[in-house]
Order: C-alpha cells, then structure tokens, then sequence
C-alpha cells in the first residue's frame, strides 16, 4: 500500500510539472497586443514554472513586436506610414530577444538546456535592425535627441551583444562607428555618462572618429567627478588612455588639468616630465611647464619653458605674452651694473619681441591681454618718452 502511494505522489509531482503550460504564461500566450502582453510578463514572471516558460513568454513578445514591424514596413504607398512606432517595436524586438536568449540558455524543469529561440530571433530581429539608423537620423533632426538615443542607441547595444555575433556585421562596418559617436554625444547631452563612455569607446575603434570621441568621453568623465576618490579613479582612467595613445595632446592636457585641479603638483610635474622624456616637443607639456614656473613665480624657469613651447607652437598668442611677461620680470630685476644694464636691455628687447608676436597673431586681444604688459617692455628699454613707447602706450588701450 505505502507502494502505491508513493508511485501516485509521484505521479502527480510529475503530472503538476510537465502537464503543460502554467496559467501565468497561458497567460501571457492570450495577450495580442504588445503593451498588455508586457505587462502581463511582467506581472506573472515569478509565476512561471521554469526557465523554458520564461523564454517562451519573452519570444512572444518578440513575436508581437515583430508583427508591428511586418505591419509597417510592407505598407503600400496609400497607408500612413509609423515610422516611431516601427523603430519602437524594432527596440521592443530587441530587448525581448535578449531577455528570451538569457531564459533559454538556462536549464529547464528537466535541468537540461535545450535552446529554442536562439536562431530564430536573432536572425529576424537583424534583418530589421537598418531601419533604426534612419529613423534616429530623422528624429535627430527633429531635435528629438531622446528619441534619436534611444534608436541609436539600441542599433549599437546590438551590434556588440553576444547574442548576435553571429550575424552579418559587414554591410554596416562604414558608419557603425559614426553611430556610436552620434550615441555618445547625446548620451552625454542627458548626462548619462556611464552609456555615453559605452558608446564613445565603440567609436574610438575607427581612426578618423577616435580623436573626437577621445574628448567626448573626457568631458564625460571629467563630468561626473563628485569625491576625491571620483577623481583619483579618473586620472587612472585616463592614463590607461593615455597609454594606448600617449602621443594626444589632449590627453595630456586633460590629464595635467586634474592634477592641477587637485593641487598634486609633485603628481602633475613628474607626469609632464614623464612625457617629455618621451615627446620633447610637445607644445602641451612645454607650456604647462612654463605655466606651472609662471605660478611658482619662477620667471626663468618659465621663460625656458614658454621659449621651447612657442618653437614648438609659433602661433600661439598667450604663450609668447606669458613668454615677454617672464622676460620683462628678468629684465626689472637684472642688478644695476653696467653688466646688468646690458642684460637687462638684452631681457627687454627678447620680451619685446615676443610681445609683438603676439600682437601679430591677436591684433585684438580676444585670446591674450599683451596690451600694458607690451607697453612696461618699451618702457624698460626706450624710457617714457620715447615715439616707440608713445605708441605701445596707445596700443595698451
């Protein structure tokens, strides 16, 4: 008797596992429309009997987004055309793919994992993946940057899923990474600066945008520094860069700022140093080093420093006025000898001329104030009177 007993529990554990669908897909199963049937997933998940169910549940999801899909792009020219809600039913496609592959990767109510959907969705979902470029290139110009991410957006999370590696990469190769660009900029225009440094990183892998997605995601993490400890990993961060592209400028320039900005000038001087040892004619190191001497009020050490940024960099208005500052300081403060005389005038005509390049190439001052500082050099060496002095004084003004 106890025998029996057993083989009928038995019977009926079996009976309540494998004897069909559970009432929460079943469901999920009746639902038609997109909206409901979500919700209704959403609602019941925890309700389902295994890990198959779940799969299930997510690939009629994508069934029901890929009807929208079907519906409008076979339209004929007399039908109104959605383009919003084809892109959004191309994201919900998507997703649900995602979410149904991790359900069906995972052993079922057997404990066996025997994938179901792993070729079908992926497959179909490509096939209509192009349609999103378009549409956020349309929503982007619209001013719809929320839209235009989120489409994108979606395009790009793709494309680097494991789910569809196996898929034709190829035909989009040529603007994949323009895309992400254009992701990582209104990424950080919503201040979602984890995604934005997700997209930039995709962008940098083609050469001719990884410049400017190099100070995209440098704003973006220089964005969200909130502690000391935001910053310290930052600089990390950015040195792991800096690495794999040591020769960018605005690396360095980046870099120096967060040590400038932290008050690590040990930190920011061995650093540029460091960078020196390796690109002795880097503008942007030369001049931090003559604006690090220029702080310190060391006007020879920035006169050194400024000189060999200025070779480096002859257009550069403020490096030649900072260059005339340090050497006009040198001249005032020659000793009063015959020797020092001569030194001092030689100082003067020196800054002089690095003051009038300066003027040359900012006749307006917009990018560096050479005006009385010019006009103290004539002085030191002409003397007040002088018509050359006369006429620095006018150009001060």
């Amino acid at each position: 008797m106890k025998k029996v007993m057993m083989m009928a529990m038995a019977l009926m554990v079996s009976t309540m596992t494998f004897a069909g669908d559970s009432e929460a897909l079943k469901a999920v199963m009746k639902s038609k429309v997109y909206a409901e049937a979500a919700q209704l997933l959403k609602d019941n998940l925890s309700q389902m009997t295994d890990n198959a169910e779940k799969a299930k549940a997510y690939n009629h999801l994508v069934d029901l987004a890929m009807e929208k899909v079907t519906k409008e792009t076979t339209v004929t020219e007399k039908q109104p055309y959605d383009t919003i809600g084809l892109a959004n039913a191309i994201c919900d496609a998507i997703e649900n793919t995602i979410e149904c592959d991790k359900y069906d990767q995972l052993p079922n109510a057997k404990g066996k994992i025997a994938p179901k959907f792993v070729e079908k969705n992926p497959a179909r979902v490509w096939a209509v993946r192009q349609y999103l470029v378009n549409i956020g290139q349309d929503e982007a110009n619209r001013s719809h940057h929320d839209n235009a991410l989120k489409y994108w957006g979606a395009f790009v999370d793709s494309a680097e899923h494991p789910i569809f590696a196996s898929q034709d990469h190829a035909p989009e190769q040529a603007y994949f990474c323009q895309v992400a660009l254009l992701s990582g900029r209104f990424a950080l225009e919503a201040k979602d600066y984890d995604r934005a440094n997700r997209y930039l990183e995709v962008a940098k892998r083609d050469p001719k945008d990884k410049a400017e997605a190099i100070t995209f995601q440098l704003f973006a993490m220089r964005s969200n520094l909130k502690t000391h400890e935001d910053s310290l990993n930052c600089i990390n961060k950015l040195k792991e860069i800096y690495e794999q592209d040591p020769s960018n400028e605005v690396l360095v320039e980046t870099i120096n700022g967060m040590y400038e900005g932290m008050k690590s000038v040990k930190a920011q001087r061995a650093f540029l140093d460091q960078h020196l040892e390796k690109f002795p004619n880097s503008f942007t190191a030369l001049a931090n080093k003559g604006l690090m001497a220029v702080n310190e009020n060391n006007a020879e050490e920035g006169a050194k420093w400024l000189r060999k940024a200025a070779e480096a960099k002859p257009d550069n208005a403020l490096v030649f006025t900072l260059l005339g500052s340090c050497l006009s300081v040198q001249a005032a403060n020659t000793e009063d000898t015959p020797a020092g005389k001569e030194k001092s005038k030689e100082l003067f005509k020196q800054a002089i001329e690095a003051f009038d390049k300066a003027k040359e190439l900012d006749p307006d001052k917009r990018v560096s104030k050479w005006g009385y500082n010019r006009y103290q050099a004539y002085y030191g060496l002409y003397g007040e009177n002088d018509p050359r002095t006369k006429a620095a004084e006018e150009d001060s003004k």
